[in-house]
């Protein structure tokens, strides 16, 4: 058996996360798994698409394709399989043009009809899936997995200085900057604070003292446990209802305690005082700072940040489910597309 993943590009979040690491239990099933990026050009993403008659299954990636590109990949397909971890179906928090998007509404629920199998990142997600078109027994939730023995643990002796650990895109660090009035403020507040930014680029925050750090895969496992208290801030609206918590779910891998916001999959990830704390208001994160300033604190919190991830977001607790979704056997049914 064998499988091809459609991916946006190689080095994409997505794809390193929710395909390429369970590729090893794939081909240890028996079912190896290629990879392919997405190309520009409607002439070469065709010629593409007609290489898949020679899998078993497609593995297609958070891409929104034209009615006719979908089509013409339906009919190549023997199975079919729509994995996304995001709001797909409407523009990101910081498009001008709003969030909104009958046009990306449309071609999502093409891909939901067409798909044999939907792969969902969170409850959210599915609904959405469901509510554009797919079968509810075709869906399945997956959330993005972290393997736990990539992070080293976080030492949490007493410290000088207290370190904020923050890791992202420079597309999500907008989120961050939106706040940046908060962090002034906690910066007034808590004077022994500093904010590691892991990112391809850097906010300009007079206050707090920023540490930057340039990105690397190589290296943002040790990068993210040099921290002592994980944050995430993700803005109130749809696009963040979908996104799936990577953020925490590392910060959890290195035993750090997690502030963030009480938006979407972040209310699901943190118990409160457990794992770490919810966070809204400039005072809520003021007494979450202080609160986690104390080692032990922050040692029993990221204690079982870590085992909630092992049993609950880590590559062993997901590979057989995956890999039996994507190595089933099943005929692809005739679809109908809009326009």
């Amino acid at each position: 058996m064998r499988a091809i993943a459609l991916i946006e590009t190689f080095g994409h979040v997505s794809a390193r996360y929710r395909l390429a690491a369970f590729a090893p239990a794939l081909s240890e099933a028996g079912c190896p798994l290629t990879f392919a990026a997405i190309p520009r050009g409607a002439l070469r993403r065709l010629l593409l698409f007609s290489k898949a008659a020679a899998f078993d299954t497609v593995l297609l990636q958070r891409r929104l394709l034209p009615a006719y590109q979908l089509k013409y990949l339906r009919r190549t397909s023997r199975r079919l399989i729509f994995d996304f971890d995001d709001a797909v179906f409407c523009r990101d928090s910081y498009d001008p043009r709003g969030i909104a998007s009958t046009y990306r509404e449309g071609l999502f629920r093409n891909v939901m009809s067409a798909a044999d199998d939907v792969i969902a990142g969170n409850d959210f997600l599915k609904e959405r899936a469901a509510a554009s078109g797919a079968r509810r027994d075709s869906i399945h939730v997956i959330p993005t997995c972290v393997d736990p023995g990539r992070y080293p643990p976080a030492n949490h002796d007493a410290k000088e200085v207290l370190n904020l650990v923050w890791i992202g895109s420079s597309s999500t660090l907008q989120g961050l900057e939106r706040r940046r009035g908060l962090f002034q403020n906690v910066a007034r507040r808590l004077p022994k604070m500093q904010l590691r930014i892991i990112c391809d680029r850097f906010p300009d925050f007079a206050q707090p003292p920023l540490v930057s750090i340039r990105w690397s895969e190589a290296t943002e496992a040790a990068e993210i446990a040099a921290g002592d208290i994980g944050i995430s801030l993700v803005p109130n609206d749809l696009w963040s209802r979908g996104k799936c918590g990577l953020k925490v779910l590392q910060y959890y891998a290195a035993g750090l305690p997690v502030i963030a916001n009480s938006v979407g999959v972040h209310a699901q990830m943190i118990r409160c005082g457990i794992t770490g704390m919810l966070a809204d208001t400039d005072e809520q994160w003021i007494e979450a700072i202080r609160a986690l300033s104390e080692p032990e604190t922050r040692r029993r919190l990221g204690r079982a940040g870590r085992e909630c991830l092992e049993q609950r977001y880590s590559l062993a607790a997901y590979r057989h489910r995956l890999v039996d979704i994507v190595t089933r056997s099943s005929s692809p049914k005739e679809r109908n597309f809009g326009a």
